[in-house]
C-alpha cells in the first residue's frame, strides 16, 4: 500500500508529497486518529525536523524548513485498504502566519487534488487544522501520537 500512497499523493506535484516516505517514521505502526477522520495514520518528519520532532513534548520551536507528514488510510469491513488524505505541516519563516505559529498546512486528497494550503489557494479549507493544532501551542502547535506507538530513539 505504501507505493499506492506515494503514487496517489505525488499526483499533486507537491515535492513533500512525493518524498515523505523517504523520511524517518515516528510511529511504530499505523494508528487511528480521531482528528484525522478516524483513519489510520503514520507520522513522518523530514531531515530538518527529525532531531527536534523526535523529542516529542520536549521539542522546542521547530526550525524553519521542518516538514511533518501524516498519511492516512481506512480499511473496509471486507479488509480492503482505501487511501485517505495526506496532511502536511511546514514550518515557514517567522511572520508567515502568526495565527498558525508560522506553520503552513496543506491537505492533499488521494487523487492528488490540493484541497487547501495556508496563505494559498483554498486556505479556508485548512483553517480547521490551525484551530486544532493551536491546542498544542505549548509545543509549537504540534500534537503527538500516543507514547506506546512512538518510535524510540
Amino acid at each position: 500500500m505504501l507505493d499506492d500512497l506515494r503514487d496517489a499523493y505525488a499526483r499533486s506535484g507537491d515535492e513533500h508529497a512525493e518524498n515523505y516516505l523517504d523520511w524517518p517514521r515516528f510511529s511504530e505502526r499505523p494508528y487511528i486518529s480521531a482528528t484525522h477522520g478516524n483513519r489510520y495514520v503514520q507520522n513522518y518528519a523530514n531531515e530538518t525536523a527529525e532531531e527536534e520532532y523526535g523529542q516529542f513534548e520536549d521539542a522546542e520551536v521547530m526550525p524553519e524548513g521542518s516538514v511533518l507528514a501524516k498519511d492516512s488510510f481506512s480499511v473496509s469491513q471486507q479488509g480492503q485498504g482505501m487511501i485517505g488524505p495526506l496532511f502536511l505541516m511546514e514550518k515557514m519563516e517567522e511572520g508567515f502566519h502568526e495565527a498558525s505559529d508560522d506553520w503552513r498546512y496543506t491537505l492533499i486528497q488521494p487523487n492528488g487534488q490540493i484541497v487547501g494550503t495556508t496563505q494559498g489557494e483554498g486556505s479556508e479549507n485548512v483553517e480547521f487544522c490551525i484551530a486544532c493544532h493551536m491546542e498544542g501551542s505549548q509545543a509549537d502547535s504540534m500534537l503527538f501520537l500516543p507514547e506506546e506507538l512512538r518510535v524510540q530513539p
